[in-house]
């Protein structure tokens, strides 16, 4: 009787899904049938992100209101001032803007003029340039170049890290290896526009007397610095001491982020093979001295135990996904791709946590395993260009972008005298002045960056083109040696704009030279890249 019941159950179990099987397969969708709520519909998340056009319009109306006034052009031009107040006017000791006078510790000593900054403001004009083809920005890129050749290297070698009243400074014993990476950062991206090989002789020498001055063979990383001290004393008595033994994370990842990864490339020989060894190396180094697998976190410091964990400097989702970023790109760049398997295993990890339920991105966790809401800048940044980038491999990635991009287009932004806010208060959606728009750290690498990413991964998930501007001499590289940024693609097109000119000779005909930039030797060179990777 049993068994009979049982037949009979399962004969009309068997005769639904049959049901079901013809009608989907006569496409009537049955009653009952449900949206899976977790399913990923790939063809919705790529229509929600922002193409290029987007992002050129960000840059314009948004960045460059901020970067292109007169007062961010330094006196001589090319010499940026490290400060401006958040309406871009210059720093008054009479009449002081409050964002100036009453910062947060540590970012404003508004006697220093730090090189660092003023080398983040040339990558930023590059940017401008790659992206509008406007020789303006060229123009103060070089500027700031020229200014960075003449005042910041040291006679002894590598880079001083600031003037005070016009004199550099501090002693060779004293700068900080980080420091040094991001004076590189700019002439970086300027040779990478150009390829002009006199700024190629002083990267080469700043890379070389960093890793042979600070490369500590006892600990096998990049060390901080080679002195103690004392290196300045905040209004409130709060020191800032420098140690000798501090084990830094940013000591090696700048490298790689500034300039390395980016030049790598595009380096004549020997110095292609020999970076692209260091960039491994580096790699090994983070990935096997500093991050953590219990957190799934990158550690700011490995100096003494007690700064291995959370709640300590540069232990944030910002500094790992970076690192993650950079050691996945490594890995493409030089074909060992158990890097890129490593970065890849552990990055959506950090997303996971890192994206709250409002759609925007969190700063940090803390030891209860609490996120930390609020909004800094450069974090943002970090997040959004690792996401778009992994996006290019798996668009389901980018199911986070339509939201973070729109409160970073709505929120993060000056709507009124441009540019980006340090700080934004998860609580109030309003910007912290105490962290000011322009400092000694917040210079425009990091947000325009964020533009020219957004930009390149913009078009390439929508399968458009990319089209960058260059400047290149007399002599086109080859195309594997032309890449957008970071990226991998395959250059679709060479064009340098012409003007038609008349020449009288025997017969009448018409040659088309090149258009010369007013920098000497250059010409404007459009490249357009397709297959973006």
């Amino acid at each position: 009787m049993f068994a009979l019941a049982r037949h009979r159950l399962l004969k009309m179990v068997a005769s639904l899904w049959l049901s079901f099987v013809l009608l989907f397969s006569s496409g009537i969708a049955p009653a009952l049938a449900v949206v899976d709520p977790h399913a990923v519909y790939i063809e919705d998340i790529i229509a929600n992100v922002p193409t290029g056009d987007r992002w050129l319009q960000h840059l314009h109306e948004d960045l460059l209101p901020f970067w292109d006034m007169e007062t961010a052009y330094g006196d001589p031009i090319g010499d940026f001032p490290t400060y401006r107040c958040n309406d871009g006017s210059l720093y008054d000791e009479i009449a002081p803007c409050p964002e100036l006078e009453n910062p947060v510790n540590g970012i404003v000593k508004l006697e220093r003029e730090y090189f660092r900054a003023k080398s983040r403001q040339v990558f930023a004009y590059g940017v401008a340039y790659h992206l509008s083809g406007d020789i303006k920005y060229l123009q103060l890129a070089k500027a700031g170049v020229d200014s960075l050749i003449e005042n910041a290297l040291a006679p002894e070698g590598g880079a001083y890290t600031y003037t005070i009243d016009g004199v550099p400074g501090p002693t060779e014993a004293r700068r900080i290896s980080q420091d040094m990476a991001y004076v590189v950062a700019g002439l970086g991206f300027y040779y990478y526009l150009t390829r002009d090989p006199d700024v190629l002789t002083h990267i080469i020498d700043l890379k070389n007397y960093i890793f042979d001055t600070y490369f500590d063979d006892e600990w096998g990383l990049l060390a901080w610095a080679h002195e103690d001290y004392l290196d300045y004393t905040n209004p409130d008595g709060a020191e800032e001491w420098v140690y000798s033994n501090q084990r830094e994370l940013v000591s090696q990842l700048d490298q790689v982020y500034g300039y390395m990864l980016l030049l790598a490339p595009t380096l004549p020989e020997p110095y292609q093979t020999e970076w692209k060894e260091d960039l491994l190396d580096l790699a090994t180094i983070m990935s096997e001295q500093f991050y953590s697998p219990d957190k799934n976190l990158f550690f700011g410091a490995i100096t003494d135990p007690i700064k291995q964990q959370l709640e300590t400097d540069h232990t944030d989702f910002g500094h790992s996904i970076k690192t993650l970023w950079l050691i996945y790109e490594i890995g493409k760049l030089t074909g060992h791709y158990e890097f890129t398997a490593f970065a890849q295993e552990k990055i959506p990890l950090i997303l996971d946590k890192a994206f709250l339920p409002d759609g925007t991105w969190g700063r940090r966790p803390d030891k209860n395993g609490n996120i930390d809401t609020d909004k800094e800048w450069w974090i943002l940044a970090e997040l959004d260009q690792t996401t778009a980038t992994l996006s290019l491999r798996d668009p389901s990635y980018a199911k986070y972008l339509p939201t973070t991009y729109a409160y970073w287009f709505e929120t993060m932004v000056d709507h009124e005298h441009g540019g980006i806010w340090h700080w934004v208060s998860a609580a109030t959606n309003e910007p912290d002045i105490q962290f000011p728009k322009q400092h000694s750290w917040k210079n425009a690498f990091h947000s325009f960056e964020h533009d020219l990413v957004g930009y390149i991964t913009g078009q390439a998930i929508h399968n458009k083109p990319v089209t960058l501007f260059y400047a290149f001499k007399d002599t086109i590289p080859e195309n594997v040696e032309i890449r957008p940024y970071l990226f991998a693609a395959k250059v679709d097109s060479i064009k340098q704009p012409r003007t038609r000119t008349r020449v009288r000779s025997r017969i009448h005909s018409r040659v088309r030279p090149r258009i010369a930039l007013p920098i000497p030797d250059l010409v404007k060179t459009i490249v357009t890249f397709v297959d973006v990777r």
